[in-house]
């Protein structure tokens, strides 16, 4: 789930040299316009891939500036590969671009492994343009299609972040309903507490459910309040599940980028479950059979 830590877990891996990554701008455009005189040079120097993407970060920052506080977006910043998926009209993209129920229950009812073989197919290019030859990928919807990774991706080794769902719900609920005002005139925050709350009990419930598909030798589960303060010794144990070297070199790249890139360093966001008319106690009650499962700790 977002807000679990996975961003800083992602981009502490993507800093590893040894490590395939998607930056924000090859997931909005992953191959170059042949038209175009600069791609056979890109990403360096910068091509117009590149730039294009930087300007529309450059307005997301003019039209949302709290957004970045919340998840940073800009041309070389890690990115999500559901814009990948989304290229096949298969993915749970469009959901944060606007609560489409018709949308959610055609995807959730549609088998996506053909779409994960597309992304496959994609990736394999963009590695065959530029390595290394081993990925990092995360996204929170292959909490709820682990049949099909598992069925195109057979190798794949996945780690699983688990919060406080209330947590996850006031965070989550508070960055979508921000960004809704570029496409809705009057965000009705109960609306999207609603909403995403219940979206958010699938896709922890299907991950419950489906989470023994996941060979033991390929996965392990991440609690919160053990990745906080312990970064790289989770970052040890994903290597040595993964049979990943971990050289001087990459400690090196991570312990630059998380000096870099201190947390709050965009500044801080309060986020108020009340807002959406939500309430804490009920949330800890549905979820329960989640956290009990999982043994998450509560937070608030």
């Amino acid at each position: 789930m977002p807000r679990t830590g996975t961003t800083h877990l992602h981009n502490l891996i993507s800093a590893d040299p040894e490590i395939r990554c998607l930056p924000y701008w090859e997931a909005l455009e992953p191959v170059p316009d042949p038209r175009e005189p600069e791609a056979a040079s890109e990403p360096h120097p910068p091509g117009p891939r590149v730039a294009r993407c930087q300007a529309q970060c450059d307005q997301q920052d003019v039209v949302l500036p709290y957004f970045k506080r919340m998840h940073e977006m800009s041309a070389h910043y890690v990115h999500e590969e559901i814009d990948l998926l989304a290229l096949d009209l298969s993915t749970m993209f469009f959901e944060n671009l606007g609560m489409t129920a018709q949308w959610r229950d055609g995807y959730l009812a549609s088998d996506q492994t053909s779409h994960y073989a597309y992304l496959k197919r994609v990736l394999k290019a963009l590695q065959w343009m530029r390595g290394p030859d081993r990925w990092v990928l995360k996204s929170p919807q292959h909490l709820e299609q682990l049949a099909p990774i598992m069925n195109v991706f057979p190798d794949a080794t996945l780690v699983f972040t688990h919060r406080d769902p209330v947590s996850i719900v006031a965070s989550f609920c508070t960055m979508v309903s921000y960004s809704a005002r570029l496409s809705d005139r009057q965000v009705d925050l109960e609306k999207y507490g609603r909403y995403w709350a219940d979206r958010i009990k699938t896709m922890l419930f299907n991950c419950m459910h489906d989470r023994a598909m996941v060979p033991a030798s390929q996965s392990m589960d991440i609690l919160f309040h053990e990745y906080v303060g312990h970064d790289m010794e989770r970052i040890e144990d994903i290597y040595r599940l993964a049979d990943q070297p971990l050289e001087a070199a990459s400690r090196q790249a991570m312990r630059d980028y998380a000096n870099a890139n201190p947390q709050g360093v965009n500044g801080r966001v309060i986020y108020r479950l009340e807002d959406f008319g939500l309430d804490a106690d009920r949330l800890r009650e549905e979820f329960q059979p989640y956290t009990n499962h999982f043994q998450v700790r509560f937070e608030r």
